[in-house]
């Protein structure tokens, strides 16, 4: 996230549309984009999932269904996006969502390919069940 500048484009409105799933962002050049909630929760630039550092990216599977639960503004400069899955880590700067909005096919297809080559799906019903969680009290016998 560089910052604001003078060439960062700068949004005049976002709105969620909910029965769709997706978030539309208007731009004061005149750019608009109609990025779904999935797409936007699979790119997200959080640590979670683009990692720490190259190949550290973590592929996000079985986020077909997720929703949008909130936007909350952070500064002058981004959006954090709280999903309905539980996460909310990610700041979506102006930049990086004018950048999602260009390249969103491209993006799109990259993904998808990447799942397949992994086995993966993009529905929820599809992945593993999570592990069983410890039974008992504080673990004394």
């Amino acid at each position: 996230m560089a910052g604001l500048n003078r060439e960062t484009p700068i949004p005049t409105e976002i709105k969620l549309h909910q029965k769709s799933r997706l978030l539309e962002i208007s731009f004061a050049d005149g750019q608009r984009f109609e990025l779904a909630y999935e797409f936007l929760r699979v790119l997200s630039p959080s640590a979670e999932v683009r990692g720490h550092g190259p190949g550290q990216e973590r592929l996000q599977a079985g986020k077909q269904a997720v929703e949008i639960e909130r936007v909350e503004p952070v500064g002058n400069y981004a959006i954090k996006l709280v999903f309905s899955d539980g996460h909310d880590s990610g700041l979506y700067s102006w930049d990086y969502l004018y950048e999602l909005g260009l390249n969103r096919d491209a993006l799109w297809q990259e993904y998808r390919a990447k799942l397949a080559a992994a086995g993966l799906s993009r529905d929820p019903a599809d992945l593993p069940p999570p592990p069983p969680r410890p039974q008992g009290g504080c673990g004394k016998h």
